[in-house]
């Protein structure tokens, strides 16, 4: 009987493919097979079948009557031309080669046959020549991008008929001579009404523009016509687009006055640096949406500075060097909430530069002007004040400051979300008009939101890192595939192929085009052999499947009878389980064939972990949960204990900072426990740098507090309540939205009330966290988590693991330890770098008191779970963070102020004056502890 149905199901799959094919369109099929001949590198599915809809050849869509209506061949490192047969796939409605440096040649004619595109994109190809005037023809067009190829001649006034286009892109070629308009051609861009982008930027056009290229009816966003050889005067009709974010005229030879621009109040960005233009300063009241203004190297009259410079509230940038500004720059200037970047050189400044209590990350340029006083405040870093070439440097007592000696701005280091594979997917993100003027305050935000958006599609991990110069913001990504060797074709054409706009970042990045790097689909292998030896092998497995499907379904049903009534019906058989079989409230019992199907037969690809247990491996569920295993080692006596204290334990506790347990296996000699799988490893590989993971103050501040929480559950809500007998940062997790999380409870004992405070134990534990007054006693309390977690909190000052070149670091902080330092009390040279960048650690000192405290000799001195919960959360309370979110304010409360007036031939009346102090909102640091071999800090000099 079941011979039959099988019989039956392989008849009706055979004849249903015959039918598809059969339907398959000889026109589209021939069109194909004629491009796959004179294309390299096509993916290995075309060709294997006559039917690329049913055969799903990759890059290839079809509609329900297998007309072919989508080709995207994006990043695959086509090599070749696009002949005319591209003409004849008359139902394609999306045409995507981007990315295919080695695609080339003169763009044919015949393009202009497929009437019902929407979508053509030719992105970082190599085609040459001039746009064929066909492309006219294609009214149905939305998405139109053949930018960064090597088109020359004249933009054809044809593409005036794309009534529909709403994204145009021929930036980064060659083209030249003027913008097309319908009055000179009968055509033009003048009657793109729908059209919401422009980019025409960093060609070669030139002439004039024609007033009535824009008018009031157009859905503009952006018009960026930068770095071309455009002249005559910027037109009038700009300004009553009343949808325009983004307009980049810079880098041209316009001239004449800039025309009223003022209705223009959703314009984020300005650019008409590097241009002719003459007349008064613009007048940019009431723009209350710039955020980036550039009107740098122009031929203004000269003037004071304006009163808008203080009324925009959004501004993060404003450049405007060498435009005749005089006079003294207004203190509300500095005081803009969001302003990041201020180049204001070469120009007439004069009077006292008086900046305020300006935000430590603000970097200001006012070389080569006539400031001849300077107002400093406490808050103000001097390298990021550039004063060089001011009469205020004559003066003998400033001319040593930073600002003065023409010292060089390094750049921040460049964050990077690192991740190393075999096969990494590279690709750059170029952003074309940013708003900021610190981008690394900006990647993180970038990261998560990229990450979520290619994370929906395929699992990965990400890695960000960028270059800019004086045009764009180049981002590189990095993805490495999750549980496999490397990417699919089908994830690199549906998940980051990027081009076609699918991916929305923050509003602040701006206009972006998208530019992979071939990709390694296959090893250097025989691609003949490849496909000879994956077709024998498909053949293989489906005629064993068929075979003995029926087999192993009666198999499963007999193993799952077997052990849903008692999964540990065998305990103790094997003189390897300790004491009588475990007792649990709510787990799920697996068994064996679930979990090695869910690790793919364990394979060392998803092995995670190890340790003196065994090993950890990353696993699936069929619903899609994903999972961590750890698996005992053969023969394990240590394991049998493990087991059984964890999967007792977890199956009674459950809360959100403590590592949640999904189920167990004990089954065929197999100890396996089946655990919540938490992505983003372990607080120490953060720490050190291994997962590529940033960890500022307030992130810090997040994780002690969440495993704190964790560990006061255990000592004070769990019933019994629970020592966990191995706090240290390799059991610290973290997950996908940084939340941290307590692991590994295989050492852990429950504390009956008898037993509590005297509880007599072998020590056990992990060298560098050990509880010394635990090792000597043997005397096991909850104040032996307390130190663990002090040792804890100090590693997340230092970043350095508990004992690092035989230096044990809960010695080296007492000895470094220095009242007399107000900063970082001695801590310099010992703490980790990244913090000291930031320089924002409000509640240092009383972080660092509580890490001292917790590591008290002796246990009664030590602090509870609870009492350290609360005052982390006092901490956090105080840097701006409510306890349960991440909304941090990172910079320093600075009340002092100290004004010092500097003139030629004039010295300070009181030097002493020109201190400045930093204040901190926290209570100054107190510790009178006793340290081993060292006395009391008071008693210390400093």
């Amino acid at each position: 009987m079941v011979q039959r149905r099988l019989f039956l199901l392989l008849f009706f799959c055979v004849a249903g493919s015959r039918i598809a094919s059969a339907d398959t369109n000889r026109q589209d099929v021939a069109a194909l097979k004629s491009l796959m001949k004179k294309w390299k590198n096509v993916p290995p599915s075309w060709g294997k079948s006559d039917d690329p809809c049913s055969a799903r050849w990759d890059g290839i869509r079809c509609d329900e009557n297998s007309r072919v209506t989508e080709l995207n061949l994006f990043g695959v490192n086509i090599e070749g031309t696009l002949s005319d047969d591209i003409g004849n796939l008359t139902a394609l409605r999306t045409l995507d080669l981007s990315s295919n440096s080695g695609l080339g040649g003169t763009l044919t004619a015949a393009i202009g046959n497929l009437v019902q595109l929407t979508k053509l994109a030719l992105i970082g190809c190599s085609f040459i020549g001039t746009l064929p005037s066909e492309l006219g023809n294609l009214s149905q067009l939305e998405f139109f991008a053949l930018n960064s190829n090597r088109f020359t001649g004249h933009i054809p006034p044809s593409l005036g008929k794309l009534s529909k286009v709403t994204w145009l892109d021929l930036a980064d070629n060659k083209l030249n001579g003027p913008i097309p308009n319908s009055k000179d051609h009968g055509t033009g861009f003048d009657q793109l009404i729908m059209a919401q982008h422009f980019h025409l930027n960093q060609n070669m056009l030139q002439g004039s523009i024609p007033d009535y290229l824009f008018n009031s009816s157009m859905a503009l966003k952006h018009i960026l016509l930068d770095r071309n050889n455009f002249s005559g005067p910027i037109p009038a009709s700009i300004g009553v687009l009343p949808k325009l974010e983004v307009l980049r005229l810079n880098d041209n030879a316009f001239t004449g006055s800039v025309p009223a621009i003022n209705n223009l109040t959703k314009l984020h960005v300005l650019m008409l640096s590097n241009n002719k233009l003459s007349g008064l300063m613009p007048n940019l009241t009431g723009m209350v949406g710039l955020e980036n203004v550039d009107l740098s190297n122009n031929s203004f009259e000269p003037s004071e500075a304006p009163s808008w410079f203080t009324k925009l509230d959004k501004l993060m940038t404003l450049k405007m060097q060498s435009v005749g500004l005089s006079g003294q720059l207004p203190q509300g200037l500095f005081s803009l909430r969001n302003l990041q970047y201020v180049a204001l050189s070469d120009n007439q400044l004069n009077g006292t530069l008086d900046m305020g209590n300006i935000s430590n990350d603000l970097y200001v340029d006012v070389r080569n002007n006539k400031i001849i006083s300077l107002a400093v405040y406490s808050s103000l870093k001097g390298d990021l004040l550039e004063l060089t070439g001011n009469p205020v440097c004559g003066d003998s007592l400033l001319s040593s400051m930073k600002p003065c000696t023409g010292h060089t701005i390094e750049p921040p280091p460049v964050p990077r979300f690192e991740v190393q594979c075999a096969n990494p997917f590279l690709e750059s993100i170029i952003f074309r008009a940013p708003s900021f003027g610190d981008v690394i305050k900006y990647l993180p935000d970038l990261h998560n939101n990229l990450s979520s958006k290619l994370n929906s599609c395929t699992p990965n991990q990400l890695g960000l890192g960028y270059s800019n110069n004086d045009a764009y913001l180049n981002v590189d990504i990095r993805a490495c595939p999750v549980g496999k060797k490397r990417f699919n074709y089908s994830q690199v054409l549906n998940c980051f192929n990027l081009t076609l706009q699918t991916y929305k970042p923050p509003e602040i990045f701006g206009p972006y085009y998208v530019h992979a790097h071939p990709y390694p689909f296959h090893d250097k292998a025989s691609r003949a052999v490849l496909i000879g030896v994956v077709t024998g092998s498909v053949l293989l497995v489906v005629g064993l499947a068929l075979v003995g499907v029926y087999a192993v379904w009666q198999k499963k049903q007999a193993q799952k009878l077997g052990s849903i009534n008692d999964p540990f019906a065998s305990w103790g058989s094997m003189g390897e389980d300790i004491g009588e079989a475990p007792k649990i409230k709510s787990a799920r019992c697996f068994t064996f064939e679930q979990l090695r199907l869910s690790t793919h037969d364990f394979r060392e690809i998803n092995a995670i972990g190890a340790g003196g247990y065994g090993t950890v491996y990353r696993g699936k569920l069929p619903d899609g949960q994903l999972i961590a295993i750890k698996r005992s080692k053969q023969g394990s006596m240590q394991g049998g204990l493990e087991f059984k204290t964890e999967i007792e334990l977890l199956s009674r506790v459950h809360h959100k900072n403590l590592v949640g347990l999904v189920g167990f296996c004990f089954e065929k000699g197999e100890r396996m426990l089946v655990y919540e799988l938490i992505s983003n490893g372990t607080l120490s590989e953060a720490l050190y740098g291994i997962k590529g993971v940033q960890l500022d103050w307030s992130r810090r501040l997040k994780i002690a507090l969440d495993s704190a929480r964790g560990l006061a559950y255990l000592h004070d809500h769990a019933n019994p309540p629970i020592i966990h007998r191995d706090v240290k940062s390799t059991n610290i997790l973290l997950d996908e939205k940084m939340t941290a999380k307590v692991a590994d409870f295989g050492l852990s004992l429950l504390v009956s009330d008898s037993e509590e405070g005297q509880l007599c134990t072998n020590v056990k534990g992990t060298l560098g966290y050990l509880d010394p007054e635990y090792y000597m006693t043997q005397q096991l309390t909850a104040k032996s988590d307390v130190y663990s977690f002090g040792v804890v909190l100090l590693e997340l000052i230092v970043a350095r693991p508990p004992i690092y070149k035989e230096k044990y670091i809960v010695r080296e902080v007492k000895t470094a330890l220095d009242m007399g330092d107000h900063m970082y009390y001695g801590l310099k040279d010992v703490m980790d770098p990244a913090l000291q960048r930031t320089g924002n650690l409000i509640g240092f000192s009383r972080f660092l008191k509580l890490a001292l405290q917790c590591v008290e000799e002796v246990g009664a001195d030590r602090p509870s779970m609870n009492s350290i919960v609360r005052e982390i959360e006092l901490i956090m309370q105080d840097n701006g963070i409510k306890p349960g979110t991440m909304s941090a304010s990172s910079s320093f409360s600075v009340d002092s102020r100290t004004t010092v007036k500097v003139a030629p031939n004039h010295p300070y009346s009181n030097p002493s004056t020109s201190s400045t102090t930093f204040g901190m909102n926290s209570r100054p640091f107190e510790y009178s502890g006793v340290f081993p071999s060292q006395g009391s800090l008071k008693n210390r000099s400093t």
